[in-house]
Parts: C-alpha cells; structure tokens; sequence
C-alpha cells in the first residue's frame, strides 16, 4: 500500500501541478502514479518533468535511456519503475525479451549500448567515483562528452525515481515485474 496520500485524479493534485499533469496525460493517454505522486509537490514535479524532457531531447538515443532505466532500476530494487520500464521497452520500443533481460542485468546486445549500460552502473554503484579506465572506455565506445554527460544525468533522475517510488511504495500502475 503507497505510503502517501497520492491524488486520486488530476483535479484532486495540487492546483499548481494540473497543467503539468493534463500534459502528461495527454502524452501518455493516463497520469501514472509515479507523476500523482510527485504532483504533491509542484516544485518536484516540474523539476522532474522538465528534466525528464531536456534528456529526450538529448544525444542519447531513447532505447539507451531506458536501457539504463531498467538497469538502475534493477539495481536499486524499484519494483515501479522496473515495471515501468519494461512495459515501455516492449511496447513503446519494440525492444524484444532478450534484451530487456539483459539490460535489467546491467548489459546489452549491442556493444555501444552495452557500454553505455555498464558505464551507468558503474556511476551509480561507485557514486560516481568512477575510475580513468571506465572513462577511457564509454569513450572509446563512441560516446562524446555531452553524451557521458548525459548518461550520469540518467543515471541521477532514475536514482532518483526509483527512490522515490522506494520510499513511497508506489502502488504499480503497470503490468508488474519484481525485481531479482
């Protein structure tokens, strides 16, 4: 049970995050609960929502994103966003089973996205104390600055959602997948 009092619809969130909450709806044909959650705080909710949609517009490219997503969430024992994650890959991405296997394990099929996966982990498992060699290889991997960059970025905002979810005990609003 979500340990928050999470709103029940958009009308019933905090009036200053109903616009932002309207646009997500629109976008993903629902609020999920993760965005009503965070809705109780407008100031979190447009921080997460503007965030979220400065890295879309990024370099990477979406399937690395949320390769790195069911990695870290994975890693951190999020249940929601594992959960999240796996539906979009499929559904969304078109990702196959295999592949959202191995990203869960913090790998990949493709090398480069192999790299990029591997290097998240690393930053996420060494708070981000990561070593010349891990930067030597995302590098030697094809990723330019602005795209470890971003990586790091990635790796923070989903630490960050899988701990809030953690702590919130966010009741599941996807086809649920529980982490290892």
């Amino acid at each position: 049970m979500t340990r928050f009092t999470i709103p029940a619809d958009i009308n019933a969130a905090p009036e200053q995050s109903r616009e932002m909450l309207e646009a997500v709806n629109k976008k993903l044909g629902k609020v999920p609960n993760l965005y009503r959650l965070v809705a109780l705080s407008p100031e979190a909710l447009t921080g997460y929502v503007s965030l979220s949609g400065a890295l879309a517009k990024g370099k990477l490219h979406a399937k690395t994103r949320e390769a790195i997503s069911l990695a870290l969430a994975e890693l951190n024992g999020c249940a929601y966003c594992l959960s999240a994650h796996s539906y979009i890959s499929k559904n969304l991405m078109k990702v196959d089973d295999a592949e959202i296997a191995a990203n869960r394990n913090g790998t990949s099929t493709d090398e480069k996205n192999k790299a990029a996966i591997e290097f998240a982990v690393k930053v996420a498992e060494k708070k981000g104390k990561v070593s010349a060699q891990d930067l030597q290889n995302i590098h030697e991997h094809g990723y330019s600055e602005a795209e470890i960059i971003e990586i790091v970025q990635n790796v923070a905002l989903n630490i960050w959602t899988n701990y809030m979810n953690n702590v919130a005990e966010t009741e599941v609003d996807f086809p649920p997948i529980t982490p290892k």
